[in-house]
């Protein structure tokens, strides 16, 4: 990364450096790298200074901004404390500059850096710019890069509210809160200059300009940088336009991708940072294409098609959305408002080139613009979230690719993983650094699941009676604050004050309430739920937790459910709804609770990673076969609902499904938990917790998705970038006039005669094309087929033209006779050494 970038002086305004005491710019320091949310060996630094509020925030910046300065000069000047905090701060800079994986293995790369862009990260509650899963993917894999050594930069914004708290009221009804973020008390620094300027960007939006404010955020080595609008240059009303995430209407959620995209590229030019890659964590932040493009343009002097055909090649996409609804789509008439003026001036081209790149037919001028669509065809890959949802996306987005198969739709996948050192329990840690070394996740884990496999029952069993018991304590701390703050009654809340058993089988359930995630399931015979947690020889407990979207009334609506179903007599002491859902309710979730149970209507859930955080810290997983769960689940590591297949959303599949968990509890679940030998230990269970650990935790760990992204995109998309960019981008040049041609010429090709001849077990194939001027090397001609292997497509030999037509020419191919020759199809596609095909030009002709 450049020079000029680590030359920015990151001075925080609300320091505390100006306390003449030797050590508090070491408590800054340390304070400031979030390290210290996943590594905890800073908490008791932290606790000492204040423990109430250490215990209440979790957030070291907050400690240090409230501490008496009388109480930092006293605890610094104990010799014990001032060297712990001495070697924290020395660990995390060798750290930070130590060779990692990706410099011992590609000491030599040309991925200089990647731009990560994300409308959302999840680090620490600490820093509350999050809501759910996007941000939670976004923010694992900033630290498993971190890690790794993957060169890194990442761009989001920074709400001065962010995602909504959620409150229960005395009725069982989320109301939403909109706390202010104060950014004295948040772990950022502003960017500054050598000058102590704050960093400010100025945005041309229609009719005024915009002043955006800049931050940094240290998580480890990588950086992550914030933009908002909170700048007091600016009018009141544009102030708020970064003040919630996901809130507020169209024009609203425009205004905040436009600053995401443009302003963040423009960011990362004013740093002097020239990341070759650049990653899109979904289509908010597709704008930065565009951006990206004019960057270039202003470089070489090339027109826009020629720095967009430059610029994708390093491009990466990443979709998350497994429903047409779930992609950001805008009127015409916003784009036209907002970005009209930008395509003529900074683009050179005009609002139809413009609504183009967001359309599915280019020329319904009614058609509204789709971010998705932009990423999409401003990218030179594209990737899903888990195997399940490569296959979806490609069903999403084929009519991009008109008479393309499905199967050849562009779209990988990478199946997403967490970031499993801030998940696991200390009780877990420990089990794991016994079993796989203190460094396990710096580099491949490919050793993991036969070290797992040698760790004694007893020790496994102990690790998850500790996790449980941590839980419980948390539960009933949490359940007495949240019923204080509904005024409930004294008595009443005191009488729950033991709830939970630390010995009892514990079901938790936690996601965002949608009604296709299904979060009610369990509800469907709330009687029968009854007997199953209310078992005198087998009891079990359910731990509950979630927010649906402050718009999202049957969202809403199956909370309250829950609510009444918890405040009835029978169920009250053995169900919990925790309110305020988070990551730090998150992190003593999957810690504590021994079996996951996910419930969504298949194929809707893209990844989901929450089942992913249980693995680590030995719970189970209940799921149905959706997501990562339809390709990590076998008997021997947890339990399938569902048959895998596709179903129409209906009552009567919802009531089957709900009948096999009640099963499946009641049969499978429950009784093996509490099927112990004479040692008191659930042998088949722990035989399950152990496969789990060994098999899913390194595959599902954001190490492998990271290290996976790094190898099958990352480096291929720099080479590919470097390639193009070359010689002020030649080669892209002649990209753009290959396509025109092809777009001129494509309609008059057609097909000759189609000759087969079965000689020695094998078809001669013969075609004769016609290609109206066309050089052939431009054109590929394949033999199509479907078999029992999948589809493939055979290139044919190029045989010269004829001699008695110069304009028809002759394609050969010889394939195994074991089938009929009808079932092989001659067709025509795009050639260019370098360009991906159908991403980059989607023609094709196929023999009729």
């Amino acid at each position: 990364m450049s020079e000029d970038f680590l030359s920015i002086n990151p001075a925080n305004a609300y320091s505390r450096a100006c306390i003449s005491v030797k050590g508090i710019d070491l408590l800054e320091e340390l304070a400031l790298n979030l390290s210290w949310s996943w590594t905890h060996n800073s908490d008791e630094v932290w606790r000492q200074l204040d423990p109430s509020l250490w215990d209440l925030t979790r957030n070291p910046w907050v400690v240090l901004q409230t501490v008496s300065r009388e109480k930092l000069t006293k605890i610094l000047s104990n010799p014990i404390y001032y060297k712990t905090l001495e070697d924290l701060v020395k660990e995390i800079r060798s750290e930070m500059k130590a060779p990692r994986w990706f410099q011992n293995k590609y000491p030599k790369t040309n991925l200089k850096a990647v731009a990560y862009f994300s409308m959302e990260f999840m680090l620490t509650e600490a820093l509350p710019i999050y809501s759910g899963g996007l941000g939670n993917v976004a923010g694992d894999q900033l630290k498993a890069a971190n890690e790794l050594g993957v060169p890194v930069v990442a761009i989001g914004l920074l709400y001065q509210q962010g995602y909504f708290r959620q409150l229960i009221d005395k009725n069982g009804k989320q109301q939403a809160l909109y706390p202010y973020n104060d950014p004295g008390q948040l772990p950022i620094t502003p960017l500054r200059r050598d000058n102590g300027e704050w960093l400010r960007l100025e945005i041309a939006l229609p009719g005024y300009s915009l002043w955006l404010r800049t931050w940094q955020v240290q998580v480890g080595r990588v950086k992550l940088l914030l933009l908002d609008s909170n700048d007091a240059a600016n009018y009141p009303a544009h102030r708020g336009i970064t003040s919630e995430l996901y809130g507020g209407d169209s024009e609203l959620r425009l205004k905040q991708e436009l600053l995401l995209g443009i302003g963040g590229w423009r960011l990362l030019e004013e740093l002097g940072i020239n990341p070759n890659v650049c990653h899109l964590n979904e289509g908010h932040a597709a704008f930065a294409v565009l951006e990206r493009a004019k960057s270039y343009m202003k470089a070489t002097g090339q027109s826009f098609q020629v720095a967009l055909s430059v610029t994708r090649g390093g491009n990466l996409f990443t979709t998350h959305t497994a429903v047409p609804a779930g992609f950001d789509r805008f009127s015409p008439a916003l784009i036209e408002q907002y970005l009209g003026s930008y395509a003529k001036t900074n683009l050179g081209i005009d609002l139809h080139e413009l609504m183009a790149l967001g359309r599915e037919n280019p020329n319904d001028e009614n058609e509204n613009f789709n971010m998705a669509f932009l990423a999409i065809r401003g990218s030179g890959a594209i990737n899903g979230v888990s195997r399940l949802h490569g296959q979806v996306s490609r069903q999403l987005f084929e009519h991009l690719f008109p008479h393309w198969p499905e199967n050849e739709v562009p779209i990988g996948y990478v199946t997403n993983g967490v970031h499993m050192s801030s998940w696991d329990s200390q009780a877990s840690d420990s089990l794991w650094t016994k079993g796989c070394g203190k460094s396990r996740w710096l580099n491949s884990v490919d050793k993991m699941e036969g070290q797992i496999e040698k760790i004694p029952d007893e020790n496994i069993w102990k690790m998850r009676n500790a996790n449980r018991e941590k839980l419980v304590g948390f539960a009933r701390t949490r359940l007495r604050r949240q019923l204080e703050a509904r005024g409930i009654p004294a008595d009443e809340v005191e009488s729950l004050r033991n709830i939970f058993d630390p010995s009892t089988l514990t079901l938790g359930f936690a996601r965002r309430f949608a009604t296709y995630k299904r979060p009610n399931m369990l509800l469907h015979d709330p009687e029968r739920l009854l007997r199953i947690l209310t078992n005198a020889q087998r009891p079990v407990q359910l731990i509950i937790a979630g927010k649906a979207h402050p718009a999202d009334q049957p969202g809403i609506a199956l909370i309250q459910q829950w609510m009444q179903f918890t405040r009835s007599a029978s169920a009250r002491t053995h169900v919990i709804f925790i309110s305020d859902y988070d990551i730090s309710i998150a992190e003593e979730l999957v810690q504590g609770v021994d079996v996951w149970i996910n419930t969504p209507r298949r194929p809707w859930e893209a990844c989901g990673t929450s089942g992913m955080k249980v693995l680590v810290n030995g719970g189970l997983n209940l799921s149905v076969l959706d997501g990562w769960w339809a390709e990590a689940y076998c008997p021997e590591v947890g339990w399938a609902l569902g048959d895998g297949h596709d179903h129409e959303n209906t009552d009567a599949v919802d009531a089957q499904e709900a009948e096999a968990l009640y099963q499946i509890l009641e049969r499978e679940v429950v009784p093996e938990f509490y099927d112990r030998d004479e040692r008191g230990i659930p042998v088949n269970w722990i035989a399950k917790i152990r496969e789990s650990m060994a098999r899913l935790t390194p595959q599902f760990s954001a190490n492998r998705a990271v290290r996976e992204y790094t190898e099958k995109y990352y480096l291929p998309a720099a080479s590919n970038f470097e390639s193009r960019e070359a010689n002020k981008g030649d080669l892209s040049r002649q990209i753009v006039e290959w396509k025109g041609k092809l777009a001129e010429k494509w309609a008059a090709l057609r097909f000759g005669t189609v000759k087969s001849e079965l000689v020695d077990k094998q078809y001669q194939f013969d075609v004769r094309v016609y290609l109206d001027g066309l050089d052939p090397n431009q054109v590929r001609v394949e033999l199509y087929s479907e078999g029992k292997d999948g589809p493939h497509a055979q290139v044919m030999t190029y045989g010269g033209t004829l001699p008695s037509d110069s304009t028809t020419h002759l394609y050969r191919a010889a394939v195994a006779g074991d089938r009929p020759a009808a079932e092989y199809t001659p067709r025509i596609v795009p050639n260019f050494p370098g360009v991906a095909i159908p991403l980059e030009c989607d023609l094709i002709l196929w023999q009729h």
